[in-house]
Protein backbone atom coordinates (compact mmCIF):
# COMPACT_ATOMS: atom_id res chain seq x y z
CA UNK A 1 0.00 0.00 0.00
CA UNK A 2 1.32 3.16 -0.52
CA UNK A 3 2.00 6.00 2.11
CA UNK A 4 -0.63 8.29 0.76
CA UNK A 5 -2.97 5.47 1.03
CA UNK A 6 -1.81 4.27 4.21
CA UNK A 7 -2.58 8.00 5.84
CA UNK A 8 -5.69 8.28 4.21
CA UNK A 9 -7.30 4.68 5.18
CA UNK A 10 -5.56 3.85 8.60
CA UNK A 11 -6.21 0.79 9.79
CA UNK A 12 -9.56 0.20 8.85
CA UNK A 13 -13.13 0.69 9.11
CA UNK A 14 -14.47 0.82 13.22
CA UNK A 15 -15.05 -2.52 14.23
CA UNK A 16 -18.39 -2.29 15.73
CA UNK A 17 -20.20 -0.18 13.13
CA UNK A 18 -18.17 -0.52 10.08
CA UNK A 19 -18.23 3.30 9.28
CA UNK A 20 -15.26 4.68 7.51
CA UNK A 21 -14.81 7.28 9.95
CA UNK A 22 -14.34 6.75 13.78
CA UNK A 23 -16.69 7.72 15.97
CA UNK A 24 -16.32 9.79 18.77
CA UNK A 25 -17.26 8.25 22.09
CA UNK A 26 -17.37 10.99 24.15
CA UNK A 27 -18.46 8.59 27.52
CA UNK A 28 -15.79 8.79 30.42
CA UNK A 29 -17.06 5.66 31.92
CA UNK A 30 -17.42 2.46 30.77
CA UNK A 31 -19.16 -0.81 32.19
CA UNK A 32 -17.12 -4.01 33.17
CA UNK A 33 -18.15 -7.24 32.01
CA UNK A 34 -15.94 -9.13 34.16
CA UNK A 35 -13.02 -8.99 37.02
CA UNK A 36 -10.64 -9.71 34.41
CA UNK A 37 -8.98 -7.31 32.41
CA UNK A 38 -9.37 -6.68 28.60
CA UNK A 39 -6.60 -4.79 27.06
CA UNK A 40 -8.68 -3.46 24.53
CA UNK A 41 -11.89 -2.47 26.34
CA UNK A 42 -12.34 0.66 27.66
CA UNK A 43 -12.78 1.34 30.98
CA UNK A 44 -12.23 4.89 31.87
CA UNK A 45 -11.43 8.14 29.57
CA UNK A 46 -8.57 8.62 31.27
CA UNK A 47 -6.66 5.23 29.93
CA UNK A 48 -8.30 5.80 26.50
CA UNK A 49 -11.92 5.89 24.61
CA UNK A 50 -12.74 4.01 21.63
CA UNK A 51 -11.89 6.87 19.92
CA UNK A 52 -8.56 7.52 21.27
CA UNK A 53 -7.56 3.98 20.61
CA UNK A 54 -8.47 4.01 16.89
CA UNK A 55 -6.56 7.01 16.14
CA UNK A 56 -3.57 5.42 18.80
CA UNK A 57 -3.47 2.74 16.34
CA UNK A 58 -3.60 5.05 13.34
CA UNK A 59 -0.89 7.15 13.85
CA UNK A 60 1.67 3.67 15.25
CA UNK A 61 0.59 2.18 11.91
CA UNK A 62 2.14 5.18 10.17
CA UNK A 63 5.49 5.64 12.48
CA UNK A 64 5.66 1.99 12.62
CA UNK A 65 5.82 1.45 16.59
CA UNK A 66 3.60 -0.78 18.56
CA UNK A 67 2.17 1.34 20.38
CA UNK A 68 0.93 5.39 20.41
CA UNK A 69 -0.44 7.45 23.12
CA UNK A 70 -1.88 10.92 22.52
CA UNK A 71 -1.40 13.33 25.20
CA UNK A 72 -2.89 16.86 25.50
CA UNK A 73 -0.04 18.84 23.77
CA UNK A 74 3.36 18.39 22.84
CA UNK A 75 4.71 19.07 26.08
CA UNK A 76 2.46 16.67 27.58
CA UNK A 77 4.14 13.72 25.62
CA UNK A 78 7.33 14.70 26.73
CA UNK A 79 6.53 14.86 30.42
CA UNK A 80 5.73 11.16 30.24
CA UNK A 81 8.57 10.29 28.32
CA UNK A 82 11.19 11.96 30.69
CA UNK A 83 9.66 10.39 33.40
CA UNK A 84 11.31 7.28 32.73
CA UNK A 85 14.28 8.73 34.10
CA UNK A 86 15.28 8.87 37.41
CA UNK A 87 17.23 10.90 39.59
CA UNK A 88 21.28 10.87 39.30
CA UNK A 89 20.54 9.87 35.38
CA UNK A 90 22.62 11.51 32.72
CA UNK A 91 20.53 12.51 29.44
CA UNK A 92 22.07 13.38 26.61
CA UNK A 93 20.27 16.13 24.58
CA UNK A 94 20.43 18.11 21.12
CA UNK A 95 21.94 21.24 21.81
CA UNK A 96 19.93 23.67 19.25
CA UNK A 97 16.33 22.45 20.53
CA UNK A 98 12.95 23.93 21.28
CA UNK A 99 13.05 26.23 23.52
CA UNK A 100 9.77 24.81 25.64
CA UNK A 101 11.79 21.80 25.62
CA UNK A 102 15.29 23.51 27.26
CA UNK A 103 12.63 25.22 29.49
CA UNK A 104 11.17 22.41 31.09
CA UNK A 105 14.03 20.45 31.01
CA UNK A 106 16.19 22.93 32.92
CA UNK A 107 13.79 24.87 35.16
CA UNK A 108 12.03 21.72 35.82
CA UNK A 109 13.21 18.10 35.74
CA UNK A 110 16.91 19.30 36.85
CA UNK A 111 15.55 20.14 40.22
CA UNK A 112 13.57 16.58 40.47
CA UNK A 113 17.86 15.20 39.98
CA UNK A 114 18.13 14.16 36.26
CA UNK A 115 21.29 15.55 34.53
CA UNK A 116 20.61 17.06 31.04
CA UNK A 117 24.00 17.52 28.54
CA UNK A 118 23.15 19.55 25.45
CA UNK A 119 25.28 18.70 23.45
CA UNK A 120 25.66 18.94 19.64
CA UNK A 121 24.58 15.78 18.60
CA UNK A 122 25.37 16.30 14.66
CA UNK A 123 28.81 16.23 15.81
CA UNK A 124 29.38 11.75 16.80
CA UNK A 125 32.97 12.47 18.33
CA UNK A 126 31.17 15.26 20.89
CA UNK A 127 28.28 12.60 21.12
CA UNK A 128 31.27 9.70 22.68
CA UNK A 129 32.74 11.92 24.28
CA UNK A 130 29.86 13.22 26.37
CA UNK A 131 28.62 9.68 27.19
CA UNK A 132 29.18 8.63 31.05
CA UNK A 133 28.34 5.01 33.47
CA UNK A 134 25.13 7.13 34.42
CA UNK A 135 24.15 8.17 30.68
CA UNK A 136 20.73 6.92 30.77
CA UNK A 137 18.78 8.59 27.17
CA UNK A 138 19.34 10.46 24.34
CA UNK A 139 16.87 13.09 23.11
CA UNK A 140 17.40 14.15 19.57
CA UNK A 141 15.61 16.83 17.59
CA UNK A 142 16.31 16.82 13.61
CA UNK A 143 15.50 18.62 12.40
CA UNK A 144 16.44 20.76 14.96
CA UNK A 145 14.46 23.96 16.26
CA UNK A 146 15.19 26.64 14.58
CA UNK A 147 18.95 25.92 13.32
CA UNK A 148 17.85 22.81 11.23
CA UNK A 149 20.58 21.24 12.02
CA UNK A 150 20.19 17.37 11.21
CA UNK A 151 21.78 14.46 13.29
CA UNK A 152 22.26 10.75 11.84
CA UNK A 153 19.47 8.68 13.61
CA UNK A 154 21.08 5.62 12.71
CA UNK A 155 24.94 5.96 14.32
CA UNK A 156 22.97 7.83 17.55
CA UNK A 157 21.11 4.40 17.64
CA UNK A 158 23.76 2.20 17.57
CA UNK A 159 25.88 4.28 19.96
CA UNK A 160 22.44 4.33 22.96
CA UNK A 161 21.98 0.56 22.36
CA UNK A 162 25.61 0.01 23.10
CA UNK A 163 25.44 1.79 25.96
CA UNK A 164 22.04 0.62 27.00
CA UNK A 165 19.95 3.87 27.34
CA UNK A 166 17.25 5.04 25.60
CA UNK A 167 16.90 6.72 22.33
CA UNK A 168 13.69 9.53 21.99
CA UNK A 169 13.09 11.15 18.95
CA UNK A 170 11.39 14.18 18.62
CA UNK A 171 9.93 13.82 14.83
CA UNK A 172 7.43 17.22 15.38
CA UNK A 173 9.31 19.25 11.89
CA UNK A 174 9.02 15.87 9.35
CA UNK A 175 6.13 14.08 10.72
CA UNK A 176 5.81 10.03 10.00
CA UNK A 177 5.29 10.60 6.54
CA UNK A 178 9.10 12.21 5.88
CA UNK A 179 10.91 10.23 8.48
CA UNK A 180 10.06 7.35 10.64
CA UNK A 181 12.68 7.43 13.67
CA UNK A 182 11.45 3.92 15.18
CA UNK A 183 12.66 2.40 11.78
CA UNK A 184 16.03 3.63 12.15
CA UNK A 185 16.95 2.56 15.52
CA UNK A 186 14.89 4.91 18.21
CA UNK A 187 13.22 3.72 20.80
CA UNK A 188 10.36 6.07 21.31
CA UNK A 189 9.05 9.22 18.99
CA UNK A 190 7.20 11.73 20.43
CA UNK A 191 5.08 15.02 18.52
CA UNK A 192 3.81 18.18 18.79
CA UNK A 193 0.71 16.69 17.11
CA UNK A 194 -0.58 20.54 17.01
CA UNK A 195 2.21 21.20 14.30
CA UNK A 196 2.17 19.03 11.06
CA UNK A 197 0.08 16.24 12.12
CA UNK A 198 -3.04 18.18 12.50
CA UNK A 199 -1.61 21.33 10.46
CA UNK A 200 -4.83 23.70 10.81
CA UNK A 201 -4.07 25.65 13.96
CA UNK A 202 -6.82 24.61 15.66
CA UNK A 203 -5.81 21.43 17.63
CA UNK A 204 -3.57 20.88 20.60
CA UNK A 205 -2.34 17.89 21.03
CA UNK A 206 0.73 15.19 21.43
CA UNK A 207 1.71 11.87 20.66
CA UNK A 208 4.27 9.19 21.96
CA UNK A 209 4.99 6.35 19.82
CA UNK A 210 7.37 3.59 21.06
CA UNK A 211 8.18 0.10 20.20
CA UNK A 212 8.57 -2.95 23.03
CA UNK A 213 5.63 -4.28 25.10
CA UNK A 214 8.07 -3.77 28.26
CA UNK A 215 8.56 -0.22 27.55
CA UNK A 216 4.92 0.65 26.38
CA UNK A 217 3.88 -0.87 29.62
CA UNK A 218 5.88 1.82 31.33
CA UNK A 219 4.93 4.62 29.30
CA UNK A 220 0.98 3.11 29.59
CA UNK A 221 1.14 3.53 33.76
CA UNK A 222 2.84 7.04 33.66
CA UNK A 223 0.21 8.20 31.01
CA UNK A 224 -2.44 6.96 33.14
CA UNK A 225 -1.35 8.33 35.72
CA UNK A 226 -0.51 11.64 35.05
CA UNK A 227 -3.96 12.05 33.13
CA UNK A 228 -3.06 14.11 30.51
CA UNK A 229 -4.76 12.70 27.72
CA UNK A 230 -6.66 13.91 25.03
CA UNK A 231 -10.13 14.45 24.67
CA UNK A 232 -12.40 11.90 22.28
CA UNK A 233 -13.34 15.35 19.94
CA UNK A 234 -9.61 16.34 19.50
CA UNK A 235 -8.86 12.86 19.02
CA UNK A 236 -11.33 12.70 15.73
CA UNK A 237 -9.98 15.94 14.70
CA UNK A 238 -6.35 15.24 14.60
CA UNK A 239 -7.11 11.92 12.83
CA UNK A 240 -9.62 13.71 10.46
CA UNK A 241 -6.51 15.86 10.03
CA UNK A 242 -3.77 13.29 9.49
CA UNK A 243 -5.77 12.36 5.90
CA UNK A 244 -4.66 14.93 4.14
CA UNK A 245 -1.34 14.68 5.82
CA UNK A 246 0.37 13.79 2.44
CA UNK A 247 -0.80 16.68 0.27
CA UNK A 248 -0.50 19.34 3.04
CA UNK A 249 3.32 18.55 3.62
CA UNK A 250 4.30 18.07 -0.10
CA UNK A 251 2.88 21.49 -1.09
CA UNK A 252 4.39 23.06 2.05
CA UNK A 253 7.58 21.29 1.28
CA UNK A 254 6.88 22.60 -2.40
CA UNK A 255 6.54 26.25 -0.80
CA UNK A 256 9.63 26.02 1.04
CA UNK A 257 11.96 25.27 -1.56
CA UNK A 258 10.75 28.38 -3.73
CA UNK A 259 10.90 30.56 -0.60
CA UNK A 260 14.18 29.19 0.44
CA UNK A 261 15.69 29.82 -3.27
CA UNK A 262 14.17 33.84 -2.89
CA UNK A 263 15.60 34.16 0.64
CA UNK A 264 18.88 33.64 -0.81
CA UNK A 265 18.67 36.62 -3.18
CA UNK A 266 18.22 38.96 -0.88
CA UNK A 267 21.12 40.72 0.12
CA UNK A 268 19.90 41.68 3.73
CA UNK A 269 19.78 37.97 4.46
CA UNK A 270 23.19 36.36 5.80
CA UNK A 271 22.64 32.85 5.53
CA UNK A 272 19.51 30.55 4.72
CA UNK A 273 18.72 26.99 6.93
CA UNK A 274 16.72 24.49 5.40
CA UNK A 275 17.25 20.89 4.88
CA UNK A 276 16.69 20.78 1.66
CA UNK A 277 19.50 23.13 0.56
CA UNK A 278 22.03 20.73 -1.67
CA UNK A 279 24.48 22.38 -0.39
CA UNK A 280 24.76 21.17 3.14
CA UNK A 281 26.95 19.07 3.83
CA UNK A 282 24.32 16.96 5.81
CA UNK A 283 21.62 17.12 2.47
CA UNK A 284 23.15 13.39 1.38
CA UNK A 285 22.55 12.62 5.23
CA UNK A 286 19.02 13.73 5.06
CA UNK A 287 18.45 12.32 2.37
CA UNK A 288 19.75 8.73 3.55
CA UNK A 289 17.27 8.85 6.72
CA UNK A 290 14.56 11.04 5.42
CA UNK A 291 12.19 10.79 2.46
CA UNK A 292 11.69 14.59 2.46
CA UNK A 293 12.76 17.86 3.86
CA UNK A 294 9.85 19.66 5.65
CA UNK A 295 8.41 23.44 5.45
CA UNK A 296 10.61 24.76 8.06
CA UNK A 297 13.22 27.71 6.87
CA UNK A 298 15.06 29.66 9.41
CA UNK A 299 17.46 32.34 7.89
CA UNK A 300 19.80 34.90 9.73
CA UNK A 301 19.86 38.72 8.81
CA UNK A 302 22.90 41.67 8.78
CA UNK A 303 21.06 43.76 10.83
CA UNK A 304 19.30 42.40 14.03
CA UNK A 305 17.99 45.82 15.30
CA UNK A 306 15.79 45.88 11.98
CA UNK A 307 13.68 42.84 12.62
CA UNK A 308 10.93 44.80 14.41
CA UNK A 309 11.10 46.67 11.23
CA UNK A 310 10.45 43.58 9.45
CA UNK A 311 8.03 41.81 10.82
CA UNK A 312 4.76 43.90 10.38
CA UNK A 313 5.19 44.41 6.82
CA UNK A 314 4.48 40.51 6.17
CA UNK A 315 0.84 40.70 4.39
CA UNK A 316 0.23 36.78 3.77
CA UNK A 317 2.48 35.14 6.44
CA UNK A 318 1.38 36.02 9.91
CA UNK A 319 3.85 36.60 12.79
CA UNK A 320 3.02 34.15 14.88
CA UNK A 321 4.40 31.03 16.89
CA UNK A 322 4.03 27.55 15.34
CA UNK A 323 4.69 25.46 12.34
CA UNK A 324 2.86 22.98 10.10
CA UNK A 325 -0.23 24.82 9.62
CA UNK A 326 -1.75 25.20 6.52
CA UNK A 327 -1.36 29.68 7.24
CA UNK A 328 1.99 30.58 6.75
CA UNK A 329 3.88 31.77 9.72
CA UNK A 330 6.80 33.68 10.70
CA UNK A 331 8.27 34.20 14.04
CA UNK A 332 11.64 35.81 16.05
CA UNK A 333 12.86 32.70 17.86
CA UNK A 334 15.12 34.53 19.94
CA UNK A 335 11.99 36.79 21.79
CA UNK A 336 9.39 33.89 21.63
CA UNK A 337 9.61 30.17 21.21
CA UNK A 338 13.47 30.18 22.57
CA UNK A 339 13.43 32.75 25.23
CA UNK A 340 14.91 31.86 28.27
Amino acid sequence: MREQTRIVKGTGNDEVSGCIDIPIYRGVVYAHDTLEFAPNRSYYARCGTPTTKLVEENIAYLEQGDRALLTSSGMGAISVVIKLFKPGDHVIVTSDLYGGSYRYFMDFYKDYGIDFEFVDTWDLEAVKKAIRKETKGFFIETPSNPAMHVTNLREIGKIAKENDALFIVDNTLLSPYFQKPLTLGADIVVHSATKYLGGHNDLLAGVIVAKGESLIEKLYHIYISEGNNISAEDAWLLNRSIKTLAVRIERQQANALEIFKFLKTLPEVTKVYYVGDEEREDYELSKSQSSGFGGMISFSVKHKDKIKDYLPKFKVINFAESLGGVESLITYPFYTTQEP
